[in-house]
C-alpha cells in the first residue's frame, strides 16, 4: 500500500486526525494513540509499558464516518463486544484489564510484558485511548481447564476468554485456567492454585470449573480436592464459586447427549457434575450449573447445527468450543453471575 493509502486510512480508523491530540495531553499516556499503529488487516494495534496490575481502560469511540468497533487484548481476550456508531457520533466506554506474567496460560507462553490492546471490528472508528492505573479494582478469579483458558491460538477459544466482555469499569477477570488440569495437577503445581491464591483479596469471586482432566480421580479424591479448593479461596476472605464443566457434543441416536463422556462421568463411573451439585449444597457455596445450561443449548441446536460451537469441523474435536461456543457459554456464566448476585449488577454489562 503505498504511503498516501496508508494514511488515508489511519486517517479514518482514528475518526479524524483532528480528534487525536497531541501525545501526553491528557494524563500518562496522553491520548494513548501515540502508542497505537494500524496493522495490515485494518485495525488499531496498541501496546503499553506497564507492570503487572489492573488497569481501567477508557476508549472513545466513533468519528467523522460510521463504524463497529471491538476491543480485545493481551492473550485474545475479548473486552468489549462490536460497538457500533453513527457518522459524526462518540461513545465513551470503559473496562478493566488484569495486567499478568505469563499474560494467558499460567504454563503457557510469556507473552509480551505490558499492555496489548487490538482495536478491530467491522469498520473500527476511534477518536482516544486512555490507560490509569486501578489498584483497587476487584477481581474475578477463573481456576479451570483448556474448556476456560485464554487460549492463544485460533480457532480454540475458552469461555473465560469470552468473559470480560461482560464486565465494566471496576472489575477484571483474572483468567489463570490452564490446558491438561485437573483438581490433582491444579492443587500440585505451585504455578497454579498457589499463585491464586497469594492473590485473592476479601470479597474476590473464584469460579472453579475442574473436571474434564480427572478422568482417573475417585469421587473421594474430587470431592476432597474441590473442598480444599473451597476453603483456601474462604480463608482468603475470597467467594467461590463451583462451576459444573461445559458438555461434550457427543449425541446418542435420539438427539440427546450421551450420559457419559458428554456429561463428564469418567472412567471411574464419577460423576463430576453429580458431585459438584452435591458438594455445592453440602458447602454453601453459589453453583452455576454450567453443564445443566450447555446441554439444554446444545440439544436445542441438534447435532448439526450444534457444531458450530465446537471445533468440529475445524478440528474433530468436540470438547473445545469455536469463538462462537465460549462467547454463547460466556454469556451464560454471564447470566448467572447476575442472577446469584456473584458480581453486583452495577459491573456487569
Amino acid at each position: 500500500m503505498r504511503t498516501a493509502a496508508v494514511i488515508a486510512a489511519a486517517a479514518t480508523l482514528l475518526g479524524s486526525l483532528a480528534a487525536a491530540p497531541a501525545a501526553h495531553a491528557d494524563g500518562p499516556y496522553g491520548q494513548g494513540l501515540d502508542h497505537c499503529a494500524v496493522t495490515a488487516a485494518g485495525a488499531l494495534a496498541c501496546h503499553f509499558d506497564v507492570a503487572p496490575g489492573t488497569y481501567d481502560v477508557t476508549v472513545t469511540l466513533g468519528g467523522a464516518t460510521a463504524g463497529s468497533t471491538a476491543v480485545t487484548g493481551e492473550t485474545r481476550r475479548a473486552l468489549l463486544a462490536e460497538t457500533a456508531t453513527a457518522a459524526g457520533e462518540t461513545v465513551r466506554r470503559s473496562f478493566t484489564v488484569d495486567v499478568r506474567e505469563p499474560e494467558g496460560e499460567p504454563t503457557g507462553p510469556a507473552g509480551s510484558p505490558g499492555l496489548d490492546l487490538v482495536l478491530g471490528g467491522a469498520a473500527p472508528r476511534v477518536t482516544a485511548l486512555r490507560i490509569t492505573p486501578a489498584p483497587a479494582a476487584r477481581r474475578l478469579f477463573l481456576v479451570g481447564d483448556s474448556t476456560v483458558c485464554d487460549q492463544p491460538g485460533d480457532p480454540y477459544t475458552g469461555w473465560g476468554q469470552q468473559l470480560p466482555a461482560h464486565l465494566r469499569r471496576g472489575i477484571a477477570v483474572a483468567n489463570h485456567a490452564d490446558s491438561g488440569e485437573s483438581t490433582v495437577t491444579f492443587l500440585a503445581n505451585p504455578a497454579l492454585f498457589d499463585t491464586v491464591e497469594a492473590a485473592i483479596r476479601p470479597g474476590d469471586p473464584v469460579l472453579i470449573q475442574l473436571a474434564h482432566n480427572d478422568k482417573q480421580t475417585d469421587a473421594a479424591t474430587y470431592r476432597a480436592n474441590l473442598t480444599g479448593l473451597v476453603e483456601r479461596v474462604r480463608a482468603r476472605g475470597g467467594e467461590p464459586v463451583l462451576v459444573t464443566p461445559i458438555v461434550r457434543r457427543w449425541f446418542n441416536s435420539d438427539g440427546t447427549l450421551d450420559n457419559g463422556v458428554a456429561l463428564l462421568v469418567n472412567g471411574l463411573g464419577v460423576d463430576h457434575p453429580a458431585e459438584i451439585r452435591a458438594l455445592a449444597a453440602s458447602l454453601g457455596t453459589p453453583l452455576i450449573d454450567l453443564t445443566a445450561l450447555t446441554k439444554a443449548r446444545v440439544e436445542q441446536l441438534g447435532p448439526e447445527a450444534s457444531k458450530a460451537l465446537y471445533l468440529t469441523a475445524e478440528k474433530r474435536d468436540n470438547t473445545h468450543t469455536s469463538v462462537r461456543g465460549a462467547t454463547e457459554y460466556a454469556a451464560l456464566v454471564a447470566a448467572e453471575l447476575r442472577a446469584r448476585d456473584v458480581v453486583p449488577d452495577r459491573l456487569l454489562r
